[in-house]
């Protein structure tokens, strides 16, 4: 058996997630399926996180053990052959195999595309936030700033306290008994606001790992602070009340990708 990792860009917009669910269309399902016509062979691949309906990937990485001895370069022009025009397969690699696509990460980066103008066209709706205040950019570059580091970042999960230590894109967190308590501390390493091109806002923030919803609820706290409704550099009072109701509302799935995840060279030998 040779193990995989394919490094993969997707459209959500179509899909119920990255993980297969009976009866719904997902980028996890769609990957086994192609996989099972190119080869008669169908694992399960272990992507790096779990997107959200909706949340596109520039960057996702799978993994899987293959029996076929096919090379890199043709099972990468085979699966886009056979795959849909929104799922596309940017890089296939045999690794070694202690790699795995979630275990074996160091390191996740997500932009989040805030759209300001006045019109947002058609073609480019379905992939950023359209956001129509005023904004107080300093302020939004002074909250970024305050989420760097390590912290307990509970108060920007998931509501639901299970899905919460899901993790952001993460099925689990933590290795140990599923007794004991997960833990909600993550270290953030950049995070920061940068304007571009077509009245584009873009978020991007790099981490050890994310809670579930944890990128979409600093965003949309951190939009809540530059359009006023919270008090300027209330960033860190928001992390230290440990609750979701101190915190602002879940930005839309439909602004966030994955854009990057980051492993130690030797697992990719």
């Amino acid at each position: 058996m040779q193990n995989w990792k394919l490094t993969l860009a997707y459209d959500g917009t179509a899909y119920h997630g990255w993980q297969v669910q009976p009866g719904l269309l997902t980028i996890q399902g769609e990957l086994q399926a192609a996989l099972e016509r190119v080869l008669g062979e169908s694992p399960l691949p272990q992507g790096s996180g779990r997107t959200d309906a909706g949340v596109h990937a520039l960057g996702q990485v799978a993994s899987f053990a293959l029996a076929a001895p096919i090379p890199p370069e043709n099972l990468h022009r085979a699966l886009n052959r056979t795959l849909p025009a929104a799922v596309r397969v940017i890089e296939a690699q045999w690794v070694s195999s202690e790699f795995h696509a979630r275990h074996s990460a160091l390191a996740k980066t997500y932009d989040y595309r805030i759209f300001r103008g006045n019109l947002c066209l058609p073609f480019l709706a379905p992939y950023v936030h359209a956001c129509r205040w005023e904004l107080d950019l300093d302020s939004l570059h002074q909250a970024a700033e305050q989420v760097v580091g390590e912290h307990d970042f509970v108060s920007l999960a998931a509501s639901d306290p299970d899905q919460s230590l899901r993790g952001e894109e993460d099925p689990d967190l933590d290795s140990g008994a599923e007794s004991e308590p997960r833990s909600t501390i993550r270290t953030i390493f950049s995070s920061h606001w940068k304007e571009e091109p077509g009245e584009l806002l873009v978020y991007r923030v790099r981490g050890n790992g994310f809670l579930h919803h944890m990128v979409r609820n600093l965003v949309g706290t951190m939009l809540e602070i530059a359009r006023g409704q919270f008090p300027a550099g209330s960033m860190p009072r928001i992390l230290d009340a440990r609750s979701r109701s101190a915190a602002g509302p879940t930005a839309p799935a439909r602004g966030l990708f994955l854009h990057s995840v980051e492993y130690p060279e030797d697992a990719l030998l």
